[in-house]
Formats: C-alpha cells, structure tokens, sequence
C-alpha cells in the first residue's frame, strides 16, 4: 500500500521546466520529495487523513529558484542598516544615512546607492557625508560593492590602510571615493561578529525566500556566515539550500579542513574557489580591450581607461592549476572582454568539463570567448538584472558605447552557442523575477530569451552550475520539493514579469513563506 503524501499542491498550473511543453495540475509531496506529478485527480489518490493539502487557486507553480551568485551577508546589510537602492540622488542618500543610523553601533553604514540612475550622475563623496555625521565613520557602499564613499573620520582612519592608487583625489585631496583594494579596508573594519552575522543572515534569508529563492550560491570571505549557516542547519532553521563559494585565499584552510567542492549536508555544501580578474564597470575598473568610452579627459589611451586587473592572469592560472589540481570547481568574476578573455583561456586549459568551472558575471564576452566556454563546458554565470543598465543612455551606453552595449550579457547567443546558463543576481538586488523580466524584455536580440528559457536558467541552470540536476531544478518525482506558487502567470503578462508576486514559497517540501490569504 502507498503511504499518504504530507502535502498536496491542487489546483494549480504546474510547469515542471522539466520539458517546456509539460504543464499538470497536482503535485504530491512526502519526506521533502516529490512523489507525484500529474492531474488532481491522480494525486488526490495519496491523500491521507493529515495530508495537508493546499488550494492553488489556479495559480502557476514552478521550481524553486537558484540564485548562483549572491552575497547573503551583504544583502542582510541592506536589511539591517541603511538601503541606498532606491534613493533619487546625493541629498537622499545623505537624508537615509541619517534616518537608518543606529545609536547604539558606531558605524553609519548604507548599501546600495547607483549614480548612474540619478540625474546627478557622480558618486558620495566625503563631503556629502560628513553631512550626516562629522563625529561617528559614515560609509556608503556602491550598487557593485567595488565602489565605496567615506566621510572624514572613516577616511582618516582608514586611509593609511588603502593603496595610493585605489584612492581618488582630486587637486592633491581624497574626495573621499575608493575603489578595488582600498574597499578591503572598509569591510575588515565593519566586518561583522558572529551575533551579527547570525542577524543579518537570517534576515537575508527571509527575504530571499519571501521572493521565490530555495536555494543560493554565497560567495564568502573573512566572514562568520558559514559557521551560522551550519549552526542554523543543525537545529533545523534554515529555511534555503546553501552552496558556498569560498574566496581563493581560503585556500589552504579548504585543503587543511578536508572540506572538497560538493561536500557537506542536504542544506548547507561547499561550491567552489571564487577569484577576481577585474573590477566593474560602475567604477571604470573592469579590464577592457579597448579604453572606456567616458575614460576621463586626457587617459583615454593609458592603461588606466583600459580598467585594471584585480588578479593579473598570471596570478589566476597558478591559483586556477591549484585548485584545479586538488579537484575544486573555480568560480571567476570577469566582466570587461579582455578580463572574461583571459579568464577563458585559465578554465579551459584545465581540459575538465567535468569540473563545471564558471565564469561569473562575463557580461562582455566576445564571440570566440563564448565558443571557447561552451568547447570546455564552462558556466555562463550571469545576471540577467544587470540588464537594466543596457537600455539606450544607461550606463553601459556611457562607460562602453553604442557598439559594446549591445553585444554586453548576450544570453541569447551563449545559450545557441551551447553555453550553460546559470541566472544569479548578485544581490543587486535579490529577485529572480526582476531578472526573468529583464531577460525576456532585453534591449537587444542578443540579450533575449524566452519566458521559459528565462525560468530553466534562474532553476536548472543553477542547479547544474552546482552539480544540483539531480535533486533540484525541475518538478519530478525523486527530486526535492522546492517549489514556488506565483501569483500571476509570466507567460500570460511576458512585459510585466517584475510586478507578479510570489504567492508561497516551499523548501523540503515545507511552506517556508505564505501570502496565499
């Protein structure tokens, strides 16, 4: 005799992105699996006297998402301090910083802030925040967290710490504004303690599932975060899948710990060894062939408007043959095309497909970077958000021009070229749905895909960049029941896909968020 189900998902639309064509009704949950996958009637045949079951109201269900590329600490900071995403300007920004700081912590800390989308286009400066405080540090970080703003007493304290050459002056002065390296200055000092951690982690995670998100890809260095996902996972409060992506200076604590690439629990795994090549294109530090298309009056042909290496691909190929060597995956930001260039040539001279090295970000790949990738099985991961700055006049227009615009985040043209796409946000900002609508709506051809194609890369596509196909990524039977209820269909409203709401959120097959009221 089949036992009961402990859930019953009816009444629904239920695309299992398994095949794009394959749409049902019911899906029956037991022990966090999927157990069934067909008509109500079918599934009602498990019911049992304490199956819950749970009225989809005609809803579409679809896979839980994967976020391949977050910052959860980070995200928390947004949460927990003061978030700049959405200010209008330098004197919002101030008015926020201001209104979120916290008497009892000394730091006043904001998150988030894009320039690039004021009519006031430039960055804080020392200036704007010594408005807020001219007593306690006051540190505003950039939208691409290579950028940051410090008030007078954080940059005097600070500054000795920063490379000359990562702090921007202007007539002999610090403005105030650093970049790259000299950032590693300000997170050592507002990094956070363990209790903290566990604050900001938790919040994160709260968010993330409110929106859809069963499991992500944390990018981790010098931080407490591991220790609180495995503390939470022990006592049975985590409410996402965790994949943690290690800094490359990790790297000889990883082979001391024993800990290999897809080692760990069902909640908590070790991914890969995350490097840098480049910076941002925010911060004009992305590596480029070609010199920037605003690069500064008079540096228009040095090296400098050409961007600058973070990790020189000397440096990348030892550390890749490394950890390679030892049978880890590599994780590798690269955006500007002779950064993603070079970061090609280190993963594919591995000769291991099977090893899912991934490029993240590669939002300026060349054509045969692209087809080297999908020769050496590599995984495109990218961040289909990152679009809204490809639109005409957005900041891609202005840091790179017309030509390179275009082709920057060519989803279209890595998929028919073979590469794997993984979606992931970058927590710029967290939300899979905003991403799938800027996917669907991309500017250019290139860019685009399908509602459908959009959804596998944000759910299989992370999956497969963490070796996940086979137990999440698709409704089927025998995988886990992470599952997502929205609100609305995307495929009926294909240009509004950011305003649909995520209805109910399920982990292991338990209602992890519910708005279903």
């Amino acid at each position: 005799m089949t036992d009961a189900a402990d859930r019953l998902l009816v009444n629904a639309e239920v695309h299992t992105l398994a095949d794009p064509d394959e749409v049902h009704e019911a899906v029956a949950i037991r022990d966090g699996e999927v157990v069934r996958v067909g008509t109500r009637y079918e599934a009602e045949f498990l019911e049992g006297v304490e199956t819950d079951v749970i009225d989809c109201g005609g809803r579409v269900v679809v896979p839980g998402f994967v976020d391949a590329h977050t910052h959860v600490e980070n995200l928390g900071q947004y949460l927990v301090h003061a978030d700049l995403s959405a200010v209008a300007g330098p004197a919002d920004a101030v008015d926020a910083l201001r209104e979120g700081a916290d008497p009892d912590r000394e730091w006043v800390l904001g998150f988030g802030y894009d320039e690039s989308e004021w009519a006031e286009d430039r960055y804080l400066t020392r200036e704007d925040l010594d408005r807020v405080s001219e007593e306690r540090p006051v540190v505003a970080m950039r939208v691409d967290m290579h950028t940051a703003s410090l008030n007078s007493v954080a940059l005097d304290r600070l500054v000795e710490a920063m490379p000359e050459a990562d702090v921007e002056t202007e007539g002999g002065e610090p403005t105030g504004v650093v970049v790259e390296a000299a950032t590693e200055a300000v997170w050592e000092a507002i990094e956070p303690d363990y209790a903290e951690t566990r604050e900001l982690v938790t919040a994160a995670i709260e968010r993330a599932v409110s929106l859809g998100v069963t499991c992500v890809h944390d990018k981790v260095r010098d931080s407490h975060a591991p220790r609180v996902y495995r503390d939470l996972d022990l006592a049975g409060d985590l409410d996402c899948r965790v994949r943690i992506d290690y800094w490359s200076d990790h790297l000889e604590s990883l082979l001391d710990a024993g800990l290999a690439t897809n080692a760990g629990s069902e909640f908590v795994r070790v991914g890969g060894v995350k490097s840098y090549t480049d910076g941002s294109f925010g911060g004009r530090t992305a590596k480029l062939f070609e010199p920037y298309a605003d690069a500064p009056a008079g540096d228009d042909e040095g090296d400098d408007a050409r961007g600058q290496w973070v990790v020189d691909p000397d440096e990348l190929a030892e550390l890749v043959e490394r950890a390679d060597g030892n049978g880890y995956q590599m994780t590798v930001h690269a955006i500007g095309d002779e950064a993603v260039a070079e970061t090609v040539a280190a993963l594919a001279a591995t000769d291991r497909p099977e090893a899912r090295h991934r490029v993240e970000h590669a939002e300026l790949a060349t054509d045969e970077a692209i087809e080297r990738m999908a020769d050496a099985g590599l995984v495109a991961s990218v961040q289909p958000n990152f679009l809204r700055w490809a639109g005409e006049g957005g900041l891609y227009d202005r840091r790179l021009g017309e030509e390179r615009r275009k082709r920057s985040n060519r989803f279209r043209t890595m998929l028919d070229a073979g590469v794997p796409l993984a979606f992931g946000s970058d927590c710029m900002p967290l939300d899979p749905l905003l991403g799938v609508h800027h996917a669907v709506n991309a500017p250019a051809e290139a860019q685009r895909l399908s509602v459908t194609e959009a959804l596998r890369a944000y759910t299989l596509g992370g999956a497969y960049a963490g070796f996940d196909e086979d137990r999440l990524g698709t409704i089927e039977v025998g995988k886990k029941a992470d599952l997502v209820v929205l609100a609305d269909s995307p495929w009926e409203r294909p240009d509004r896909i950011d305003g649909i709401d995520v209805a109910a959120t399920l982990v292991d097959g338990e209602v992890v968020y519910d708005a279903m009221a």
